[in-house]
């Protein structure tokens, strides 16, 4: 589940620069699934969020516990 904090980051589509929030929000997420590569300080604010969803799901599926059965 998403919290407030990301939701807007997550719809936007411009294509000017990623905001500050979205910098920060993918620079921890980044450091967080050990992608560091994931992170790119020129990025526009669409990429940024794909970018930012993408490493949500993936931490997401690791936080999981495997399957037994």
């Amino acid at each position: 589940m998403s919290s407030p904090e990301n939701e807007p980051t997550l719809t936007t589509g411009a294509d000017g620069p990623m905001t500050a929030e979205q910098a920060a929000l993918l620079r921890r997420l980044a450091h967080d699934a050990y992608e560091f590569e994931a992170f790119g300080e020129h990025l526009t604010q669409s990429e940024a969020a794909r970018r930012i969803a993408t490493l949500q799901a993936k931490l997401k599926l690791q936080g999981e516990p495997p399957h037994t059965q």
